[in-house]
């Protein structure tokens, strides 16, 4: 089959589109990489290798570009068949196609992204089902494979006070129906992930809420879908993504700390890693650079849902992410740790209600993809100099090097046994300067 010329249900969705290729920096073509070239060797590492890189299903193919204001905006090919399961499937061909053309390895998706409308629980098992099988024939067929599958608990109607923290417990067992298939179906099809995330795993208000019972049930369950891992055999990781809000007021998963707190409650963070999303990083108060370092800190890092938000606005807006500079911040705290085993980089964003032709889809993917692979090179390029690493190795020497600070450190140690040696030997040290500027100077040397 030639290379982005994918015909398995029908004619081609993209017809006037080449697959996308390297062309280099110099290069004026807004459908070529200026600088994502899949072999070129960084770190020791194809580039490829080192991001992993995925599409999703939901806003790429699922959205019209409805809002809460206005109807939808796009008139996709795939959105128009009058028959829903015609519908569905010419969806499944246009992704596809758009994976092989776009030339990323992965994609992810909901359950409810790849079938028909289902109404009733049983509906969407059997719909699922069927899907599932075209999806690995198209798998096949492409050599696309899945970076991670999850099962929508938010969007139904019955899922307005949660899913697995919902306060009706046939609720809760139609979420279980759901993560149990989606799981299964997750390892059928060779996935390297599972995600969790609670859309709506959290509260609007207290006055209804038993916090309590609600996050002993939400890590009960957590603990069967590890258990169902293992018992099911799938090698991939479990990941939770991290939000602090919206849809409800307070969700469980606030930040990649508050993750790491819950699952060591319940016993849970040698199993369990996060999804990080740059979006729900500023959401809730951070940098996207600090949750990259804390998940690494922790020990729970998994993937990454590359997107960023509007700084004017206080919800999450699912852009493409084209800020070189913070995803150069982030990939610094990120590689040196090993980068993404299991994980990779799902293009979690949508194009503006008013970019609405296919075309579009492409423009917005192709800047995403270049601006990784940009961040990429000039993080390699900070970690190679070595010298905000030297920095931060002298600034930190004195725990290592030191007798005050070997002292401090060592086992038997106290707050008094401290504080006389500090008073034995008069201790009035002095400031030392962190060169923040010098530091941040040497980040825009480095992209280029």
């Amino acid at each position: 089959m030639a290379d982005g010329q994918i015909k398995v249900d029908g004619d081609p969705i993209f017809e006037g589109i080449e697959p996308i290729r390297y062309e280099g920096p110099t290069s004026d073509n807004p459908l070529a990489y200026r600088y994502y070239d899949k072999d070129r060797v960084v770190l020791g590492k194809r580039m490829e290798d080192h991001l992993r890189m995925a599409v999703c299903y939901w806003h790429t193919f699922c959205w019209d570009g409805y809002d809460i204001f206005g109807a939808g905006t796009f008139a996709r090919d795939w959105h128009s068949p009058a028959n829903d399961r015609a519908a569905a499937d010419r969806k499944m061909q246009a992704a596809f196609e758009f994976f092989t053309k776009l030339g990323t390895p992965y994609y992810c998706f909901h359950d409810v992204d790849i079938t028909e409308a289902s109404p009733t629980p049983s509906d969407l098992s059997n719909n699922f089902a069927r899907a599932v099988d075209r999806l690995g024939a198209y798998q096949e067929a492409t050599g696309v494979k899945l970076l991670w599958g999850t099962a929508n608990l938010f969007g139904n109607p019955r899922f307005a006070a949660g899913g697995l923290t919902n306060p009706n417990p046939e609720i809760a067992a139609c979420a279980v129906r759901q993560i149990r298939e989606c799981m299964d179906a997750t390892h059928k099809l060779g996935g390297a992930n599972y995600v969790l995330w609670g859309g709506r795993e959290g509260y609007d208000t207290l006055l209804n809420t038993d916090l309590s019972r609600e996050l002993s049930n939400f890590g009960r369950f957590l603990a069967m879908v590890v258990e169902h891992k293992h018992k099911i055999g799938f090698k991939g990781k479990i990941l939770i993504e991290p939000k602090p809000h919206e849809p409800m007021y307070h969700q469980y998963d606030f930040d990649t700390a508050t993750v790491y707190g819950f699952l060591k409650r319940f016993g849970l963070e040698k199993e369990v890693h996060v999804n990080i999303e740059p979006n729900h990083a500023t959401l809730a108060g951070h940098s996207f650079a600090h949750e990259l370092a804390t998940a690494v800190s922790l020990g729970i890092m998994g993937s990454i849902d590359i997107n960023s938000g509007n700084y004017q606005n206080g919800w999450d807006t699912d852009q493409f992410n084209l800020d070189l500079r913070d995803i150069t911040l982030a990939l610094i705290e990120l590689l040196p740790s090993g980068g993404l085993d299991t994980g990779g980089f799902n293009f979690d964003a949508k194009v503006r209600r008013q970019s609405s032709t296919a075309e579009d889809l492409f423009y917005a993917h192709v800047g995403g993809v270049d601006t990784l692979a940009r961040a990429l090179l000039a993080a390699a390029d900070v970690i190679e100099k070595g010298e905000i690493a030297a920095l931060k190795a002298k600034r930190y020497a004195g725990w290592t090097e030191s007798e005050i600070g070997r002292m401090m450190l060592s086992e038997g140690a106290s707050l008094e046994s401290i504080a006389d040696v500090a008073a034995k030997q008069n201790i009035d040290a002095g400031h030392v300067s962190g060169r923040q500027e010098y530091l941040e100077n040497l980040i825009n040397h480095s992209i280029k």
